[in-house]
């Protein structure tokens, strides 16, 4: 259940109206619902029960402090992937030592802002960074702990686009590099080997992908205690899809039943980087019908919400259901759902059957709750949406809606102008 559902006509979230929402607060909006948030942690959480582990709220997939401090207040940890994301998670008030520091491209203000703020590791995911972080951390007078990202070049069976852990992914080490770099990590100075660690892609609806690279990564962190390496943390990634559509991904339950039998003779403490899989259909995004167009050969919806906000259809072709706030259209139709962006990719829906929208209609585009604001920007200089949560019968705007003052914030003309 995502707590989003009808009662008579009418679309809620929880115990509240959307259209009561929209009233208050405008369209379009991102609205979560907080019992979402929490169930969906809870059964992640709950299927690791039997093994020690930490999970660690993929911060990436919806950044909303609100977000973040339902989840740490459940006892979870963040995965981060900029020094950004690490000042949000230390504003919701997360415990350092549940913070895990992923991403190709971390500046050396970033490393020295995780190092001072005491983080738990680094996931290494370069020879030149490894080398960074020892020089960093020496300069400090601090240990890093540090697990090596090894790509197990596994196909994981998703979109390319969102694929991590193959030998061409810009992500990670290749695991016939990796044990050389945990050979030298043991040396550099600054540096404590703790971990390893592994994410081979997104949006995966299959466990096997996931049990075959632990299969490999197994096979080496046996090899590396013989030489005396001793890894402690074991980082499983995250990746566990949704439904969006047809989709049949395994529940948490299954997924955590196959990961801890995998990993049951490792005594490694397991840690997980969930983002979509608990934030997705938490969230959905409330846009309004401005027009309709009709042609010969395609019928178009033009709504107040565009690819700037919802950037997943045009990026991947993505799927998101489409419901009617309130049900009183008249009927289906073959059309486009497109927004206001001057640009032909701004879709939010293609060739699909849709309810008849008419000019003034709401709708809801479901399971937007992961890299739906997160990647919404202000392109066409479109103030960015407002976001609301829900908790029983209330809800509250957990970001305000940007103004056109905001647009302009920090820009300056040039005294030769």
């Amino acid at each position: 259940m995502n707590h989003f559902q009808y009662k008579g006509n009418e679309l809620y979230a929880e115990e509240v109206a959307i259209r009561e929402i929209v009233a208050k607060v405008g369209s379009p909006v991102y609205i979560y619902s907080q019992a979402t948030l929490e169930r969906h942690f809870r059964s992640f959480d709950e299927a690791f029960a039997a093994v020690p582990h930490t999970v660690c709220y993929s911060v990436k997939a919806n950044s909303n402090l609100a977000v973040l401090k339902t989840f740490i207040n459940l006892g979870g940890g963040v995965d981060i992937v900029s020094g950004g994301e690490l000042f949000r998670a230390l504003k919701a008030g997360v415990d350092p030592r549940k913070v895990v520091y992923s991403g190709v491209g971390k500046r050396d203000d970033e490393i020295e802002y995780a190092l001072n703020s005491g983080i738990l590791m680094f996931n290494v995911e370069s020879e030149q960074e490894l080398t960074r972080i020892s020089e960093i951390a020496s300069r400090l007078g601090k240990k890093a702990g540090i697990a090596i990202r090894v790509n197990p070049d596994v196909d994981p069976q998703t979109h390319p686009y969102i694929t991590t852990g193959l030998k061409n992914a810009k992500f990670g080490i290749t695991i016939d590099r990796a044990m050389a770099e945990y050979a030298r990590a043991k040396t550099l100075p600054g540096i404590e080997v703790i971990g390893i660690d592994m994410h081979i892609g997104s949006q995966l609806t299959k466990v096997n992908p996931f049990v075959d690279s632990i299969e490999k990564l197994k096979v080496m962190i046996g090899t590396l205690r013989s030489q005396g390496i001793d890894l402690r943390y074991f980082d499983c990634g995250g990746g566990l899809g949704i439904q969006y559509n047809t989709e049949e991904p395994p529940l948490p339950a299954d997924y955590g039943k196959e990961i801890v039998a995998a990993t049951k003779d490792l005594g490694m403490h397991l840690v997980f980087e969930p983002g979509r899989n608990i934030v997705g259909n938490a969230g959905i995004l409330v846009a309004t019908c401005l027009y309709t167009k009709e042609r010969d050969e395609k019928n178009f919806i033009m709504i107040d919400a565009g690819m700037n906000d919802l950037a997943r259809p045009a990026l991947y072709g993505s799927f998101h259901g489409v419901q009617p706030v309130v049900k009183d259209q008249d009927g289906m139709v073959v059309a486009d759902i497109v927004g206001p962006i001057c640009e032909s990719g701004d879709f939010l829906v293609k060739d699909r059957e849709v309810p008849m929208f008419k000019q003034g209609d709401q709708m809801a585009f479901m399971s937007a709750g992961a890299y739906g604001f997160a990647m919404s920007s202000s392109y066409n200089s479109r103030p960015r949406v407002a976001e609301v949560m829900v908790k029983g019968d209330r809800f509250e705007v957990i970001r305000e809606r940007e103004t056109v003052e905001d647009l302009i914030k920090g820009e300056r003309l040039p005294s030769f102008l």
